[in-house]
């Protein structure tokens, strides 16, 4: 072997094995203190990349768990409200039944008949008031048209229509929670006018948002205010926004339709992000009923059944009867809902869990097998630097040739 003195190979040799045992020794310690064994794509790219795919799953299924949780609350805020209707209803088959029978008197009929009408205003409050995270649980997304029906000219009103004497009407705003009643006096003089000018006076007064009577289509119940029907009474809700109108004016305004959305689809989005998102795959959809007496057939073009005689109580009982299936109906369907949103939380909580597992696995450090290879590099670095002092050393022999 030559002697030589411009380059020193075993220096070099020791140099670079010490510069990799210290690569080595500073990627240990950085495993050790992120308790992470892959912290770049240099250290596993494959790995990296399942374990953030894996990671972005877990981040979708939580929310998705958050998701279905909110769903179930909103699904139990609407039972909960049923099942306060149903106890007003069975309330209201006990005064039906017993206004049916002739053995009552007028008074009686009359005091059968107030408890009823109330029953079916709560109802309407329940269905108007009832929310959940600021969204009413009931009422479907489209507003509420008030119109008459068909717009033939024996249901057009004037200005000048006059109301049945002592008739209520209240009109319900679902955005504002509040209710405005007109009632007519007991001379039978009361006109459309006079409501029209009682509901400008409660708009003004914020009972109802300005989104309740859309322009063009009955600025604040005002008549002429359309093409077609031009004499018409004319109620026209915004958009999002729901109007309830009852009335026991069986005459002028028994020709006013009162529409409501007819559902109010609770959607909930349920993804591990990984999954097409389609709606089958990915949302489980319940369409709770408008809650009205109107849409549980106790009113009819916004006329309320009543209790008044004998007669118009076993009608009202077969038309209580037919809302008490209703709602159980709408119940079952809102409790099967609720137990499969149960059971796609459990499923996606076990999904997590072994998520979670996969990722710990392929990203976390073994800190027992860091620490030991923190040992020998640690080992190797003290005898790394050893080497390459004997290295520098070793040149300095052959200066003794040349003495």
């Amino acid at each position: 072997m030559a002697i030589t003195v411009l380059n020193n190979i075993s220096d070099l040799t020791a140099e670079q094995a010490l510069g990799n045992t210290q690569m080595s020794l500073q990627k240990t310690l950085t495993q050790l203190s992120t308790g992470l064994k892959i912290n770049s794509g240099s250290d596993d790219a494959a790995g990296l990349s399942i374990a953030n795919g894996m990671t972005a799953n877990i981040a979708a299924l939580t929310q998705s768990q958050q998701n279905a949780s909110n769903g179930v609350g909103k699904l139990q805020t609407a039972d909960g409200a049923l099942s306060q209707v149903t106890t007003l209803l069975n309330r209201a088959v006990t005064i039906a039944t017993e206004g049916a029978s002739s053995g009552i008197t007028g008074s009686q009929s009359t005091a059968l008949n107030t408890e009823f009408q109330s029953i079916l205003s709560e109802v309407n409050q329940i269905g108007q008031t009832t929310n959940f995270n600021g969204q009413n649980v009931f009422a479907g997304n489209t507003g509420t048209a008030f119109d008459t029906t068909g717009g033939t000219l024996a249901n057009k009103l004037t200005a000048a229509s006059t109301l049945a004497a002592n008739s209520v009407t209240t009109i319900a705003d679902n955005t504002t929670g509040q209710s405005f009643t007109f009632t007519a006096n007991a001379a039978g003089t009361s006109t459309i006018a006079n409501l029209n000018t009682a509901i400008a006076a409660a708009v003004t007064a914020g009972t109802f948002t300005a989104a309740a009577f859309a322009a063009g289509t009955g600025v604040q119940g005002t008549v002429g205010a359309t093409t077609a029907d031009t004499n018409n009474l004319n109620f026209a809700s915004g958009a999002g926004d729901s109007l309830t109108l009852t009335t026991t004016d069986n005459t002028t305004l028994a020709s006013l339709n009162a529409s409501q959305g007819a559902t109010n689809s609770n959607t909930v989005f349920i993804s591990d992000s990984s999954t097409a998102n389609t709606a089958a795959n990915t949302q489980i959809n319940t369409n709770i009923n408008a809650l009205s007496a109107t849409t549980l057939g106790l009113s009819n073009a916004g006329v309320n059944l009543n209790l008044s005689s004998a007669a118009a109580s076993q009608t009202a009982l077969t038309a209580i009867n037919a809302a008490i299936t209703n709602v159980s109906a709408q119940r079952g369907t809102i409790g099967a809902s609720v137990n499969r949103l149960n059971a796609a939380t459990t499923v996606m909580s076990d999904q997590v869990t072994n998520l979670q597992s996969a990722v710990n696995s392929l990203q976390n450090a073994d800190i027992g097998t860091t620490v030991a290879n923190m040992t020998q590099y640690n080992v190797l670095e003290s005898t790394g630097m050893a080497a390459l002092q004997q290295a520098n050393q070793a040149q300095q022999a052959v200066l003794k040739l040349v003495q």
